[in-house]
């Protein structure tokens, strides 16, 4: 069985929970709050597909995170049971190496942008990509832009991260908290809130590119993109690549505050 844990429309969540089908495994997801103060959207969204995955949901209430999947894990083992914990968002040196190769697949695709911009926040995303830049020799910038953290925390974790990852795969180079580019000025009113940042970014991709933006996550780095070139702070002459990481089930739970 796998264990994780996520905010109740988290897509880390939903992806473990469709793994978990897949491999016939039972799966426990341990989501932030209480299920009365999110009653309205335990139907829509990824909680919706949380359930159709056969995911059994349970609840963090008043315990910390990191409490309540302590004691969930102890709970299975003491039931005979063999869980196996994810940590949030898979941001472990396993999970950050994907995106690594993913690094090495862009740059064996002839891509070579000025700049990657991509929603931060758990730090495994950048992370990985972080370490793939350094293995691929890639100089561009990689801008994340966070979605929740102050850009100092998120800083030492995408260095720190980043450096695990190298060692992961063998490699001796490592990464400087100063190389790690985290911008911490649209964080709005916090996750999860949607605000006029998000929804102009939402929008602007559905309607020019056909391409369905998260309101948590890529939205808001895409409108902290779109603010940066107008302040041209982002030049008018930089290559820029938007990394998409997904996520448009969470468009259904916010679809009153769209259209």
């Amino acid at each position: 069985m796998l264990i994780t844990t996520g905010a109740p429309q988290s897509n880390h969540c939903r992806q473990t929970a469709a793994a978990a089908a897949r491999a016939g495994l039972r799966c426990v997801l341990i989501l932030g709050g209480s299920a009365e103060a999110n009653r309205s959207w335990e139907r829509t969204g990824n909680m919706l597909l949380d359930r159709l995955l056969g995911a059994e949901i349970r609840w963090t209430g008043s315990l910390s995170r990191e409490k309540a999947l302590d004691d969930a894990v102890a709970f299975e083992r003491e039931a005979g049971n063999k869980p196996f914990l994810i940590p949030l968002g898979a941001s472990t040196a396993t999970g950050a190496t994907a995106y690594a190769f993913a690094m090495e697949e862009l740059t064996r695709q002839g891509l070579v942008p000025d700049r990657i911009v991509l929603a931060t926040s758990s730090a495994g995303t950048q992370a990985g990509l972080l370490a793939g830049a350094r293995l691929t020799k890639y100089n561009g910038r990689i801008h994340g832009i966070s979605v929740d953290k102050p850009a100092e925390d998120m800083r030492n974790r995408v260095a720190s991260l980043a450096n695990q990852v190298l060692t992961l795969l063998g490699s001796a180079d490592r990464v400087s908290v100063d190389e790690a580019q985290v911008d911490d000025r649209f964080l709005g009113a916090g996750y999860g809130k949607m605000g006029a940042l998000e929804q102009e970014a939402i929008l602007m991709f559905a309607r020019k590119e056909g391409i369905l933006l998260d309101p948590v996550y890529t939205a808001r780095a895409a409108g902290g993109m779109f603010e940066l070139i107008r302040s041209n702070e982002i030049r008018r002459d930089e290559t820029i690549l938007f990394w998409h990481t997904g996520g448009s089930p969470a468009l259904w739970a916010y679809g009153d505050s769209l259209v």
